[in-house]
């Protein structure tokens, strides 16, 4: 199973912050050509990309490279900069449809192919932040084998809604809530939007623990420092292990009496509760956690 908890985002044109990556430990590092960099800068930071790409895969690490969306006329450019044997994906954004991504899968194979790289061997990752791609998510998601992810953009979203986006951030729980959903029913990870005050760990951390406690898998990093926060929100604590272990002890316990149901702390345990923490279990030895 796929785990991404932490995506730390690296703008393409700034070769020095390539270069200091590998001292830092997310999942995947995201080396940027869209937000981050001005049109005028887009040439130069393919090649920046482009150029450190064999320096970013001896880290381990997976590499997804964002690169600009298919409406803006340059994405074939990008692709040729940025596919290699050592990238494990792409992100893109601005998705309206199913349409969209088939678009765009066959331009992926047409660089693979130039490449000589295996058909279907580079992944998606689908940045979902327009009101389309939001209603359009269950299709979209499920419409190419290539995808692997979804990430929600609540800053375009909300620009795309006419919206502003506020402390509470209200205006963005359907849209979460709808990605997540409609993520889990793909079976592809979601991953949460950016959170931008970055030199606020607590705010981060309360953002990230509810956006897992609505689905999401991991979340995107602006800077270095919200790795470790991150990492630790999307990740299994002690505590729920613990529980989760109590939980399968005090089940089987009462399966040697024949019940099928119990209780623990006065909450009813069943099948589903049992299953929950098995899963939980599982995850933390995938994650090396125990």
């Amino acid at each position: 199973m796929l785990y991404l908890r932490s995506l730390l985002f690296i703008p393409g044109n700034q070769p020095n912050m390539l270069i200091k990556a590998p001292n830092v430990f997310p999942d995947a590092f995201i080396p940027d050509l869209e937000d981050s960099v001005a049109w005028d800068d887009k040439d130069d930071a393919r090649n920046v990309v482009h150029n450190h790409l064999d320096m970013l895969s001896q880290t381990s690490k997976l590499i997804i490279p964002r690169v600009n969306a298919l409406e803006t006329g340059i994405l074939k450019e990008d692709l040729q900069a940025v596919i290699n044997k050592n990238i494990f994906a792409i992100a893109i954004g601005k998705i309206y449809s199913s349409k969209d991504v088939q678009e765009i899968s066959k331009l992926v194979s047409e660089t693979e192919k130039t490449h000589k790289l295996e058909n279907g061997s580079i992944k998606l990752i689908l940045w979902m932040e327009t009101a389309q791609a939001i209603i359009n998510a269950f299709d979209i998601l499920t419409s190419n084998q290539r995808i692997v992810g979804s990430a929600f953009g609540a800053e375009d979203f909300t620009n795309d809604m006419g919206i502003h986006r506020t402390e509470n951030e209200d205006e963005i729980l359907f849209a979460r809530n709808q990605l997540s959903v409609a993520s889990k029913a793909a079976n592809v990870i979601a991953l949460d939007t950016p959170f931008f005050a970055f030199k606020d760990p607590d705010a981060l951390k309360k953002n990230s623990l509810f956006a897992r406690s609505i689905g999401f898998k991991g979340k995107f990093a602006i800077h270095p420092a919200q790795i470790d926060v991150i990492n630790e929100c999307f990740s299994p604590s002690q505590k729920e292990i613990d529980h989760a272990l109590k939980v399968i002890e005090t089940f089987e316990e009462a399966k040697k009496h024949g019940r099928g149901s119990t209780s623990l702390d006065g909450l009813v345990i069943d099948v589903p509760v049992v299953k929950r923490a098995e899963s939980l279990l599982k995850i933390s030895k995938d994650m090396g956690i125990i």
